[in-house]
């Protein structure tokens, strides 16, 4: 029972921090550049608490955390709008009558205050605890494996793989993940020399995947000392972009079947990561929250028309054309985009339950009958 306030309790924290950020961003935005508000809404569903603020603006709470939104006054256009909120309307403050420019800004805000977000965590992490480091050094061997059989052993450095330079661990990872049951040979850093190991890769195939090599090592982890602000700055700014081209490359590896879509986790999957990290202390949730605002602020950028992403491309289209795209293909767009995205909701759902053991417990208690 502990465990499961601790993982809501986690959870709702996580994500109403991440929500509120991107929101806030929308909200500011606009703000900025002369567009009322109307609501500012963390959550879904009948609101726990409302209020109004000086500016006219209705906040409200509601008790689903699966996301949230801002309601622009004037989103609607004058050909969706009803007679009655077009009487309502407040002139010069409505977000249809901005130029596209302010428009796009307003969108492109929330992904942006993502990755500010992520930037501040970061920053706050290195300056107080330090900036871990995965290094290229062996702190332990699998038994049976292949980095086992070749003779690798714990404090090694792997500095070549073949003909290739190794710059770091990351860098080993996924170069050794393209070569599944070859032949080659490791340069390895040992008391201060340096030998040669002839190596033959193993082979892992994920559900649903194809073939990726692997060593069957640990590498060793450096926390490193505590960075000055400044020196912490640069280095969140860093660490958010190679997430950032990291998370990207992951998702490609997933489209080009490289990995395993059943990888692909959801809301559930998320709940219980927020618990895991929180028993591990503040940092380890502080880091955890960055990553997911990361993969946030990239997901809403994604081309998908029920997402800012979405509606930044219609912008994009309609300062290059001269007038908005036509009512017709934005319905259909946002018709697409709404069933793109209840379809990966609900298989990332589905890859969260199988995860957890669902299925498998259905069968056997079927098999009990």
């Amino acid at each position: 029972m502990h465990d499961l306030i601790r993982t809501l309790l986690a959870f709702s924290l996580v994500l109403g921090v991440l929500v509120f950020i991107h929101e806030l961003g929308h909200y500011l935005a606009a703000r900025w550049r002369g567009v009322h508000v109307e609501v500012f809404s963390i959550g879904f569903g009948r609101p726990l608490l409302r209020w109004h603020d000086s500016v006219g603006t209705e906040w409200r709470l509601c008790p689903v955390p699966l996301g949230g939104y801002v309601r622009p006054h004037g989103f609607e256009g004058p050909e969706d709008a009803t007679e009655e909120q077009k009487a309502a309307w407040q002139p010069g403050r409505t977000f249809h009558d901005k130029p596209v420019g302010s428009r796009a800004i307003v969108i492109l805000a929330g992904p942006v205050f993502n990755f500010l977000l992520a930037i501040v965590l970061f920053t706050g992490l290195f300056a107080t605890s330090g900036q871990p480091h995965v290094l290229n050094q062996v702190d332990m061997v699998a038994p049976g494996s292949s980095a086992a059989a070749a003779g690798v052993e714990k404090g090694d450095v792997i500095t070549r793989v073949g003909d290739h330079a190794v710059r770091d661990a990351t860098d080993l990872r996924s170069f050794v993940s393209g070569l599944p049951d070859v032949d080659t040979t490791l340069g390895i850093h040992r008391n201060g020399g340096d030998s040669t190991l002839p190596i033959h890769i193993g082979s892992v195939t994920e559900k649903g995947g194809t073939p990726h090599g692997q060593l069957g090592v640990v590498f060793a982890v450096d926390m490193g000392r505590p960075q000055s602000l400044p020196g912490a700055f640069i280095s969140a700014v860093k660490e958010t972009w190679n997430v950032s081209v990291q998370t990207l490359d992951g998702l490609w590896q997933m489209i080009t079947g490289k990995h395993s879509a059943k990888d692909l986790g959801g809301p559930l999957r998320i709940a219980q990561m927020s618990g895991q990290v929180a028993q591990y202390g503040v940092a380890s949730l502080v880091s955890f929250m960055a990553l997911l605002s990361i993969n946030l602020g990239l997901i809403n950028l994604f081309p998908v028309p029920i997402l800012d992403g979405g509606r930044l491309v219609f912008y994009i289209f309609e300062a290059i054309l001269g007038r908005p795209v036509s009512r017709r293909v934005q319905e259909v767009s946002f018709q697409v985009g709404f069933a793109l995205i209840a379809g990966l909701f609900l298989f990332s759902t589905f890859n969260d339950l199988s995860h957890f053991g669902l299925f498998q417990w259905l069968a056997s208690r079927a098999g009990h009958g």
